[in-house]
């Protein structure tokens, strides 16, 4: 402990110089939320294979035993994610989903409905030429915001597998206009105050065309549905090369920045760890994000407080508890170094033309060690100092083997 005090009172010392307000940055990580995923929990896997962990959680309580296992070990996982129907209790009972969560000291986050998974939806769901389809998608998701009301939720997240493999297989035309009546209805079923985050990718599972196939495409929606409709980024949703930092400025400089599904992909949409892969550009999106919670305008500041952070992982290989903790850490330390970067430095620089300077004080705020200044910021808030170490030492991965055994599916709440 002594080691890491040290440490962190040299990393504090040398911020100051840069003009940095260390307790302003260990405030904003004090604050900082990062939504796990119930099926996150569950075993999951690739398009080929589910490895069957031992311990995966299989009914939505278990699910929510983990995520409070998770928020205890990190301190700013206070929410989790439900998928329904995956997540649908036996008697619609979503009071008690709810009054579970909080008793377990976290609290049920975003709703996400399923219009991808049955065979129905072969065609598409919202954009499927059998007005049946599309209503029993719309009525799915008006479900869902049901039950936004009953657990307490503001945030609807919607994806969908939507679109064409064929040239000539449907009309382009036709099929954004059936998603654009869809989604205006979805509006209007909205509770008060919430609001519905659409996410967009650019491929899979169909192969000529994707009925949502990027940002410019969710924007639009989102500007012509309005205030109570943003865009959600999912990290693994672009092609190779895309600056998907330039995407989130834009975003938030126009107000439709919702939300995020932090994962990390090495060729496409991998769902890996959150910064496994690349590091660096987890942190220069974080940058942006925590430049504009610093920044002097309040609506820019205001809307980048408003964005909501989920992870959206596939822990296929590498256990399930474990690796999501890793994951709301490695944003832990993205945020916090972005933190760091010394903000009027910075924009002394950018104004002067300094190029390569202004270059080496955002990748040396990237070096920078954060690990002193995060150890202490968990003390402080009271969760364990090594939280990946405090999980091992803790006996919940073995008591939850010897609960749950191995099982190849996962209910709902139970």
């Amino acid at each position: 402990m002594a080691t890491y005090q040290a440490a962190y009172e040299i990393l504090a010392e040398q911020l100051a110089e840069n003009g940095v307000d260390v307790e302003a940055v260990k405030a904003a990580l004090k604050r900082q939320h990062i939504e796990t995923p119930s099926w996150g929990y569950a075993n999951s896997g690739t398009r080929f294979k589910a490895f069957a962990w031992p311990g995966a959680a299989t009914t939505t309580q278990q699910k929510l035993d983990d995520a409070a296992m998770v928020h205890k070990m990190t301190g700013i996982a206070p929410t989790v994610a439900v998928h329904i129907p995956w997540d649908k209790p036996a008697d619609d009972d979503y009071d008690a989903m709810g009054q579970y969560a909080e008793a377990q000291g976290i609290r049920i986050g975003a709703v996400n409905p399923n219009v991808f998974q049955d065979d129905e939806y072969k065609l598409g769901s919202l954009g499927n030429p059998d007005p049946g389809v599309q209503e029993r998608a719309l009525d799915h998701i008006i479900e869902c915001c049901e039950i936004m009301r009953k657990v307490d939720s503001d945030i609807l997240s919607l994806w969908f597998a939507d679109g064409t493999n064929y040239a000539g297989q449907d009309s382009l035309r036709a099929r954004k206009l059936r998603f654009e009546r869809g989604l205006e209805a979805v509006k209007a079923q909205l509770p008060d105050g919430g609001r519905m985050l659409i996410e967009y990718k650019f491929f899979e599972p169909t192969f000529y065309s994707t009925d949502v196939p990027d940002w410019g495409t969710a924007y639009a929606w989102a500007v012509k549905l309005g205030d109570s409709a943003q865009v959600l980024v999912d990290l693994g949703h672009h092609a190779q090369g895309v600056n998907i930092e330039q995407i989130v400025t834009f975003l938030l400089d126009e107000g439709k920045l919702g939300g995020f599904h932090f994962n990390n992909r090495k060729y496409a949409d991998d769902d890996l760890i959150v910064g496994s892969t690349n590091p660096y550009e987890l942190f220069l999106i974080y940058n942006e994000l925590a430049g504009a919670e610093m920044s002097d305008d309040p609506t820019l500041s205001g809307a980048a407080r408003n964005v909501a952070y989920m992870i959206d992982q596939c822990h296929n290989i590498e256990g399930k508890m474990a690796p999501m903790i890793l994951s709301v850490l490695n944003c832990q330390e993205a945020y916090a170094k972005a933190l760091v970067v010394p903000r009027g430095q910075l924009a002394e620089l950018q104004q002067a033309g300094e190029v390569l300077l202004a270059h080496k004080l955002v990748t040396d705020a990237f070096r920078t060690d954060v690990r002193p200044l995060l150890a202490t910021v968990r003390e402080e808030m009271g969760v364990p100092v090594d939280p990946i170490a405090a999980y091992r030492a803790s006996g919940y991965e073995a008591k939850i083997r010897g609960e749950r055994g191995v099982a190849s599916a996962s209910g709902g709440f139970q």
